[in-house]
């Protein structure tokens, strides 16, 4: 036999991790990618992925070349493709004469190079695609998608663990429907709606782009006419001012296991309306007329979901939480990290401070209570104090056109009249700061008036029985 085969690498790593193979060992589970060399066959190894994706190669040396090279063989199947399947077409290949093995496994990476790329292939390209640095509006160089670490794990996590190993050209249609219904059953973690919908998005980007010139990794997206899913039921969360009354205050107390800076956050989204990651990156050079009757926080484009600068007034109130934040004149963050100075409170911290954290092993042993544990107070996100505010303003007689511009929403409607979109995106620039200042005054005004009433009895006695536990 003319052809030399490497049984496994001459590395000790290597040497150890030679094993008989078995089915059994095909379908355990592993924290990373891991190789396993055959005894029984020499030159036969198997891939194990995170995905529980194992995939049969054969190691040889080409005499033609003196080099070492791999061949692929294929994907581990209990029906199909065997530990055993994988010997003997091993067994096979080693009777072939000399050369004609390496120009075997040289024919079928050519023929695959013809049909074209898999969908882990393009995954990787579009991921690359995405995180590309390019020159902003405002004209710092960042990721081509700034949101391209969500779709990157949609993208890997469920299209790529499911159709990694199929050619892009030739995914179906049958088979995004299938994964999207596998992942609202639970299939991939919990039961997720969401998950399937930003899953579609993900592969629709993907895909379409693939599908364009230059490229032509596709003819057609299979991300069209899919069932539809099931609606998912808009969060309407909104605190009572019983539960605002009890939150303000025990945001005050001293035993509570959360950072100081934290709980003034969350009064901050309260007061001012902002998205959580709008206001946790506050630096001091954003804020202006602190001292004077025009108090504003301007948010850069870069911190903003839709990529436009905010200009924020500052009512009475929020200037108060701004001046408790700010403990130094070295402090550049307004609600800075207490763990890496410099930096700004982490974007997941004012979310954790509310639900509490979790045992990495078990997700529903709380490990640390949250504050709505702590006060006795239904569950309820960041995102619930901007319902709450723009609620108290609805409620305060405030136009929804003046609350859509404290909440950066697009506004179209003005009372009964329809304001055409382009208007409000190509023409007028105007940040409507007397609306938006007089909404977040009278929030702040009506917030005093809440927090300053004596709380229902019941919900008082609970606030100050609760026990609360050292961080």
């Amino acid at each position: 036999m003319d052809t030399t085969i490497i049984a496994d690498p001459a590395d000790k790593r290597g040497r150890n991790s030679s094993v008989i193979l078995t089915d059994r060992l095909c379908e355990k589970r592993v924290a990373k990618r891991t190789k396993f060399y055959d005894r029984k066959c020499p030159g036969l190894y198997v891939s194990i992925t995170t995905a529980a994706v194992a995939t049969f190669s054969f190691k040889f040396t080409d005499r033609q070349t003196g080099k070492q090279r791999t061949g692929w063989l294929g994907v581990y199947n209990p029906e199909t493709f065997t530990v055993e399947d994988a010997r003997s077409k091993v067994y096979g290949l080693k009777g072939l004469a000399a050369g004609a093995l390496a120009e075997n496994f040289r024919d079928q990476k050519a023929k695959a190079a013809k049909r074209g790329k898999t969908v882990a292939e393009i995954i990787e390209e579009r991921i690359d695609w995405m995180k590309t640095p390019v020159k902003k509006p405002d004209g710092e160089m960042r990721p081509r998608l700034e949101a391209w670490e969500n779709t990157e794990s949609h993208l890997r996590r469920f299209l790529g663990a499911r159709l990694g190993k199929t050619l892009a050209r030739d995914v179906t249609k049958h088979d995004i429907a299938t994964l999207s219904n596998d992942i609202v059953e639970g299939k991939f973690g919990k039961p997720s709606v969401s998950n399937a919908r930003h899953m579609r998005k993900a592969a629709s980007g993907l895909f379409k782009w693939a599908a364009e010139a230059g490229r032509d990794y596709v003819t057609a997206s299979p991300c069209v006419n899919l069932p539809k899913l099931d609606p998912e039921h808009p969060r309407t969360r909104v605190l009572s001012e019983d539960e605002i009354r009890i939150f303000w205050r025990g945001l005050g107390r001293n035993d509570l296991p959360y950072d100081r800076r934290t709980r003034l956050a969350l009064k901050f989204e309260l007061v001012t309306m902002l998205r959580s990651r709008e206001l946790l990156g506050a630096h001091r050079n954003e804020l202006f007329d602190l001292d004077g009757k025009h108090a504003r926080l301007d948010v850069p484009l870069k911190r903003v979901k839709k990529r436009r600068v905010i200009q924020q007034p500052l009512s009475d109130l929020a200037l108060e939480i701004i001046k408790e934040a700010l403990t130094s004149d070295d402090q550049q963050f307004v609600f800075e990290s207490p763990i890496y100075k410099g930096r700004p409170i982490h974007r997941k911290a004012m979310a954790d401070a509310l639900r509490g954290t979790k045992h990495e092993k078990n997700e529903d042993k709380t490990k640390t209570a949250g504050l709505c544990e702590l006060l006795g107070l239904k569950p309820f996100t960041p995102h619930d104090l901007r319902r709450t505010a723009a609620t108290l303003a609805g409620d305060l007689g405030f136009d929804d056109a003046a609350i859509a511009k404290c909440l950066d929403h697009a506004v179209t409607k003005k009372g009964d009249t329809i304001v055409p979109t382009v208007t409000g995106k190509v023409y007028n620039h105007s940040k409507r700061m007397k609306e938006k200042r007089n909404v977040l005054e009278g929030v702040a005004a009506d917030l005093r008036r809440i927090v300053g009433a004596p709380a229902a009895n019941a919900l008082e006695h609970e606030v100050q029985r609760l026990p609360f536990r050292a961080p």
